[in-house]
């Protein structure tokens, strides 16, 4: 298995996903511990129409509740939070979520890049972005943005990927911290919150 270098400074993750990345956030959802400290944000495309039933998919398999925030909902320790359908979710000053439907960013409305730039320019040194299967290049921006900011990044392994193209996009502009797939995520998760117990 891997072995990382951790410490307790981080204060949240984002994970971004698209195609493919469905059963990679059910895995990790049903495995972190109940009482998992870190806020969890996630930004997925989904279908923009459709607004019933993905939360509740995620709900099904996760351990912990998962929300859509509302706009301007303080971020909070041990929640897990999704990108409402159709929105765009930046994190702002004062560690609060702003929702938003400006033009669609990469194709796509949540943008990943847009949630993990603003969460980089906020969060700077204590954020960790997680990066899943998807069909384009959304998030590998974001990732660069967190990096450039001593943020630590994770993509999961294009070799386990469904669909490769968006790790692979990141890694292709930024050093990517930890190359993982799936069940090395799931350990880091649970080895980083085990120094906040």
């Amino acid at each position: 298995m891997a072995r990382f270098n951790l410490d307790n400074k981080y204060k949240a993750i984002v994970i971004g996903g698209s195609a493919g990345s469905f059963q990679g956030i059910t895995q990790i959802l049903s495995s972190i511990p109940a009482d998992f400290s870190l806020p969890i944000i996630l930004c997925l495309h989904r279908l923009k129409h459709v607004r019933n039933g993905f939360v509740e998919a995620l709900s099904i398999k996760s351990i912990k509740p998962v929300v859509e925030p509302y706009d301007k909902e303080n971020i909070k320790r041990g929640k897990v939070y999704l990108a409402p359908a159709n929105y765009h979710l930046s994190i702002e000053l004062g560690n609060s979520i702003a929702l938003s439907t400006e033009e669609m960013f990469n194709n796509s409305r949540p943008s990943i890049d847009i949630t993990l730039e603003t969460a980089a320019y906020n969060y700077r040194d204590k954020l960790i972005g997680i990066l899943l299967s998807g069909a384009n290049k959304d998030g590998a921006l974001g990732m660069k943005r967190i990096k450039d900011r001593k943020g630590l990044t994770i993509i999961q392994d294009p070799e386990e990927c469904m669909i490769d193209t968006m790790p692979t996009a990141a890694r292709k502009i930024t050093e990517i911290d930890y190359t993982l797939k799936v069940q090395e995520i799931i350990q880091f998760l649970k080895e980083l919150d085990k120094l906040y117990k």
